[in-house]
């Protein structure tokens, strides 16, 4: 039997997501949205802080957000592409 999908259906709206980062984070996404990046999802892992995940524009390119409020474009997980 396969196992069912963890992830849930709820959509969470981007002002809920962006109450959960911190102020350098929040920081960083206004000025990463001019260039057209967007806040996507948070991965919110078992006892480990969670991970803000934002996309460039043309969903090509993507990083977290670290608590500090730095860009890390080389975090370690891939994303998958359906």
């Amino acid at each position: 039997m396969p196992q069912s999908e963890r992830r849930k259906d709820e959509h969470h709206s981007a002002r809920a997501m962006r109450a959960e980062l911190n102020e350098a984070q929040q920081e960083t996404l206004a000025a990463l949205e001019r260039y057209g990046w967007s806040l996507k999802f948070i991965r919110h892992p078992l006892f480990q802080p969670s991970i803000p995940v934002v996309f460039d524009g043309d969903r090509k390119t993507f990083g977290v957000l670290e608590a500090d409020g730095t860009l890390n474009e080389h975090p370690p997980f891939t994303i998958r592409h359906d």
